[in-house]
């Protein structure tokens, strides 16, 4: 019985440890890899993690690529049991994006370092997912593709730009175009940063200060709603709310970095290589698609979601929290049981 006892210990542990080895950052070189606009990323390398087993027939994979500004171990939260996608069902890939410091960056890249950084689009982040999807992790089809944020932009190209590599598609809060007030925003934030004379063209000594604090405050003017923010940030509270807003921003995020994703969200649209139409970008679709919308997003504009939606002929999961952006998570419970059910189906 003993004997048994440090088995199964030894077994548990053993299984532990695999787990925890599988969801290790990993990062995958790429070579050369060249952009849409016919730059090249020079020795290009792609961060991502595992979790979960992909079974036998290699049928149940899952591809999910981060929002702005977010890392592959900022995307462990939302994996498990409860959560948006169960790792004991699908085998799940995390891909950290082209930007966020951890893929090819301005702030890591040794050949072409802060803005000699080439710019990229969305598409040129879902063509480098491909690459390490195909060439890396050698699957020639996925039971699904989701994403949040900047993460549901890339589920959307996914979508048009690789139609037959996936069963299923499930971008959340995300958008096949960006809308005018959605520009403003992201205009306001790159121009913050630039019009920063720390920031120096990029070329900056340390934390252009002055220009990330101005940006978390305007991140933060549009990631929730005004409700959200007076129901949960009393006056006397607000000085200490805005001094961690403010710090994080500096501490968690490269400017150069920020300003590269950020044109990349701006540039987006997924009805570019169809002469501008929306219908046609939706005819070329083949997954089911599970839209998900927060109606009350500041940051993302839910319109044009809802938009592709109906061209789908498929409804959109409409959340309308005064959490906006982040009502995902504030209705994680709810969203994570109808997100199962569709990918069970």
């Amino acid at each position: 019985m003993v004997m048994k006892r440090l088995t199964l210990a030894a077994l548990a542990t053993a299984l532990l440890a695999g787990a925890l080895a599988a969801q290790e950052q990993r990062l995958a070189s790429l070579g050369d890899f060249r952009l849409e606009s016919g730059q090249v990323i020079r020795d290009c390398k792609l961060g991502y993690r595992t979790l979960g087993t992909l079974n036998p027939a290699r049928s149940n994979a899952i591809l999910f690529p981060t929002w702005f500004t977010g890392t592959t171990e900022s995307l462990l939260s939302e994996v498990g049991s409860g959560k948006l996608v169960d790792s004991s069902a699908y085998y799940v890939v995390l891909i950290d994006a082209l930007g966020d410091g951890v893929s090819s960056s301005p702030s890591n890249s040794p050949e072409q370092p802060r803005m000699r950084f080439p710019r990229f689009t969305i598409r040129d982040m879902v063509n480098a997912e491909h690459a390490l999807a195909t060439q890396v992790l050698h699957l020639d089809h996925v039971r699904a593709v989701m994403g949040i944020s900047m993460g549901g932009m890339q589920t959307f190209q996914w979508m048009v730009s690789y139609p037959e590599f996936m069963d299923k598609a499930v971008p959340i809060v995300g958008s096949p175009r960006l809308t005018s007030y959605d520009l403003l925003l992201w205009t306001a934030e790159e121009r913050a940063i630039e019009t920063d004379p720390a920031w120096r063209g990029g070329e900056y000594a340390s934390v252009p200060a002055p220009g990330m604090r101005t940006v978390a405050d305007i991140h933060q003017l549009a990631l929730t709603t005004p409700h959200y923010v007076a129901a949960h940030t009393t006056r006397e509270a607000f000085s200490a709310f805005l001094s961690k807003t403010e710090q994080d921003a500096m501490k968690s995020f490269d400017a150069n970095n920020w300003i590269r994703q950020l044109q990349a969200m701006m540039a987006n649209d997924v009805s570019a290589p169809f002469g501008g139409s929306m219908e046609k970008a939706a005819a070329a679709v083949r997954a089911k698609v599970l839209p998900v919308v927060a109606v009350q997003d500041h940051m993302v504009n839910p319109g044009p979601a809802m938009s592709f939606a109906r061209l789908l002929g498929v409804p959109a999961v409409e959340l309308d929290s005064d959490c906006g952006h982040l009502s995902f998570g504030c209705e994680e419970p709810h969203l994570a049981a109808i997100i199962a059910a569709f990918l069970e189906r």
